[in-house]
């Protein structure tokens, strides 16, 4: 029980406001005329165009230099997006929330949703049209193998800490319904799921938790990580992982995933999300409105502090322009 004692008092940054009460699902978004400025947690490229995706329901699709909204079948925060060409994504959210695109993020269908879960997801990937994940809060993790149309969940007891797997021993064989209950909300909150250039998916999640599997997350191996804070998202760039996370904490690693050197930065906010440029620039965006520029020969340097912002998400479109999302909304970056 002692992670979870831990986990309770654990600061996690961007989980904190992800995990902010929002307003209840209704039956679907509403359009806003200032959905550009509320609260936007990704940004993701369907073919040519990005969309954003973030409280309310709220998706908003680039259309030349303006971001417009579209009609949702929800109302709750989504948290992640995913897309698999110009056509086929999906996004995912609080309670336990999927939805599905198959033109481009113009119009969305619900795939699943449920309140009871109390639990959102927070990231999702698919590896072809037909099988996907979706991962979230306390080891949230299902699958599908029919375009989400049905959702199986999976519980990863291989990431479980031996402590939790000790007292779920003794409850299983004391009281089923309470080992249940309890089994729901031990494994730590599962991040981000990154898939890798070698056909491996990496896991990131809180408590220091980075793990790797080698068929399609059906079991993971927990890696022995220098780092017991939480981790929120990871990037390949051609020979290096960058792994970012709680406090400023930055680390890099090859595809062998057996050492992790950490990486100065010039200020401790939690990194967030990162991209490289086609200029070979890789920046990283995080809490306090940070926005940080690393070099091609690894020279970091601070380009700007968004007064009053966090930032969840940074991506170039198609035009080179440098767009950001967070608490203010989704902003092209200037001056890059």
């Amino acid at each position: 029980m002692l992670s979870c004692m831990l986990r309770s008092a654990c600061a996690l940054g961007v989980i904190a406001f992800l995990s902010t009460p929002v307003q209840a699902a209704s039956i679907e978004s509403q359009i806003q005329p200032l959905a550009q400025s509320s609260l936007l947690l990704d940004i993701a490229p369907a073919g040519d165009t990005l969309v954003s995706v973030g409280e309310r329901g709220h998706v908003l699709v680039l259309d030349g230099d303006e971001w417009q909204q579209v009609e949702t079948p929800v109302n709750s925060l989504l948290t992640k997006l995913f897309f698999l060409d110009d056509k086929l994504g999906w996004a995912v959210g609080h309670d336990a929330t999927i939805l599905h695109t198959q033109d481009g993020g113009q119009s969305w269908q619900k795939q699943m949703q449920s309140k009871e879960l109390e639990k959102p997801f927070l990231d999702v990937l698919f590896f072809n049209d037909k099988e996907g994940v979706a991962i979230g809060a306390y080891g949230l993790f299902y699958r599908s193998l029919d375009s989400g149309q049905t959702w199986t969940e999976e519980f990863h007891s291989e990431l479980l800490f031996e402590e939790d797997v000790d007292y779920l021993n003794d409850l299983k064989s004391q009281d089923e319904q309470l080992y249940l209950d309890e089994r729901a909300f031990l494994l730590p909150h599962f991040n981000r799921i990154l898939p890798l250039s070698d056909g491996r998916l990496l896991l990131l999640g809180e408590l220091g938790m980075v793990a790797v599997s080698s068929d399609k997350g059906k079991t993971f191996e927990a890696l022995d990580f220098v780092y017991d804070g939480s981790m929120f998202n990871a990037i390949e760039l051609s020979d290096r992982i960058y792994l970012m996370g709680l406090r400023g904490h930055l680390f890099a690693t090859d595809s062998e995933l057996s050492e992790f050197t950490q990486i100065e930065l010039p200020v401790s906010a939690t990194v967030n999300g990162a991209t490289q440029t086609r200029d070979g620039n890789v920046w990283f965006v995080g809490n306090a409105g940070m926005v940080l520029k690393m070099s091609p020969d690894g020279e970091i340097s601070e380009l700007e502090k968004r007064q009053g912002e966090s930032l969840v998400s940074i991506i170039q479109d198609k035009d080179g322009r440098v767009w950001l999302s967070g608490t203010a909304g989704v902003v092209q970056l200037q001056g890059e």
